[in-house]
């Protein structure tokens, strides 16, 4: 029979609201692509993705027992140290999402744990080859394999299609892509969703409500899937419009390419139940399916920004889990102090992205991206397209000076 303090409470509620900053913050690993092609209107796919979401939480747990019973060691960590991981968790959901950067909720939920499980039970308590083998190495093998593979179908489909690029072709790889969408939004569900199940089970196995080595209640599955399923209709639209135009540019077969990529690396990991990051999967097959098209380019100075934020999720957040940990620790006047702080930064957060809205009205309207040093280099060496005259093209050598007009010559004289 399940009991509730509290604190237990508390720490349900606020695992719920990562839930939730986890659907909008990864709507954009199952959409992007497909509303930056105009396969589908934003809104329709956003629910799309919502309503796969919900189902894809009820096919598997073995992400969540990844979490729940082999990340920490589950009998030395009290509740408030899961408070204290979803903080963390939270705010750099909220900071990355201001600045559109797709980063990893996955990480960042695992990087608060092990910083708020340190800083309250020490090093020991923390599983380090479960770390290694199902976070750290899935985490640096999951672009790369998505990549190459996306790189490799995409040429293939170009290959094969030739220089098929009627109408009709077109609409069969929006179809595809549409197809490639739900199934990486029901990867989602079955890989993030998981992941809060996991936590809030911990929650309850710490706070003495359900027995050590438990699988998520009925509730629990319940509520985590309709929590992500509900941020993922919110949308995302910061980082979508980030992984739609602003890593590289898609036509409709480079996105079925991508999508399939990502699904099928989503999906294998969680059968096995590796911690995968949806983010970075679907980065990688983004970036694989940029270069595998002829003439495709990737924005690199994106790429780079992204690769910046994925380094730093887990040790940013460990640090403010640690944090907040440290000040739970000293008694309920402390969990009330991490709760208010955490509420007042989410809404100066909020209040900030005010100052530019980004919605699906505008949300296929990126910024054009700076070029950076290597295109610039490039441009400046290559000369222009046989046949084509630039409009800023002037003549550097002088036209000749217009002769003045010879004088009229005199008439004949008459003759007698």
């Amino acid at each position: 029979m399940e009991s509730f303090s509290l604190i237990l409470a508390i720490v349900v509620t606020t695992a719920l609201a990562f839930d939730f900053t986890n659907g909008f913050h990864d709507t954009a690993n199952a959409m992007a692509t497909t509303i930056s092609t105009g396969a589908l209107k934003p809104k329709i796919a956003v629910a799309m993705s919502a309503a796969l979401n919900l189902v894809g939480a009820f096919l598997s747990v073995e992400v969540a027992n990844t979490i729940s019973k082999g990340l920490v060691d589950e009998t030395g960590i009290r509740p408030e140290v899961i408070f204290a991981a979803l903080v963390g968790a939270i705010l750099w959901n909220l900071l990355t999402w201001l600045v559109g950067l797709p980063s990893s909720s996955s990480h960042a939920l695992m990087g608060g744990l092990i910083g708020a499980t340190i800083a309250s039970a020490g090093f020991g308590a923390v599983h380090g080859d479960v770390l290694v083998t199902k976070v750290l190495l899935p985490a640096v093998a999951a672009p790369i394999v998505a990549g190459v593979a996306s790189m490799l179908a995409t040429r293939f489909s170009y290959g094969i299609g030739g220089k098929a690029e009627g109408e009709a072709t077109r609409k069969g790889y929006r179809a595809g892509q549409i197809a490639s969408a739900g199934l990486v939004s029901l990867a989602h569900g079955t890989n993030d969703a998981q992941k809060t199940m996991g936590i809030i089970t911990l929650a309850l196995i710490t706070g003495g409500a359900i027995a050590p080595g438990s699988n998520p209640p009925t509730w629990v599955i319940l509520s985590a899937g309709l929590a992500i399923a509900l941020g993922t209709y919110i949308g995302g639209w910061r980082i979508i419009r980030t992984m739609g135009k602003g890593l590289t540019d898609l036509e409709p077969r480079q996105g079925f390419a991508a999508q399939t990529s990502a699904a099928t690396a989503i999906l294998a990991s969680s059968h096995l139940g590796f911690s995968l990051s949806t983010t970075h999967v679907v980065s990688g097959s983004v970036m694989g399916a940029g270069l595998g098209r002829k003439g495709g380019v990737v924005r690199w100075s994106t790429a780079t920004r992204m690769a910046v934020a994925w380094v730093l999720t887990l040790p940013a957040a460990a640090l403010v889990g640690a944090g907040a940990e440290s000040v739970t620790d000293l008694g309920d006047w402390g969990t009330a102090v991490v709760a208010v702080f955490l509420v007042a930064a989410s809404a100066a957060i909020w209040k900030v992205s005010r100052r530019e809205v980004v919605d699906h009205t505008n949300v296929v309207d990126a910024p054009e991206e700076p070029a950076g040093v290597v295109t610039t280099a490039i441009a400046a060496v290559t000369p222009p397209p046989a046949g084509t005259i630039t409009e800023d093209l002037t003549a550097t050598i002088p036209a000749p000076a217009t002769a003045e007009p010879a004088p009229e010559a005199a008439p004949p004289a008459a003759t007698v």
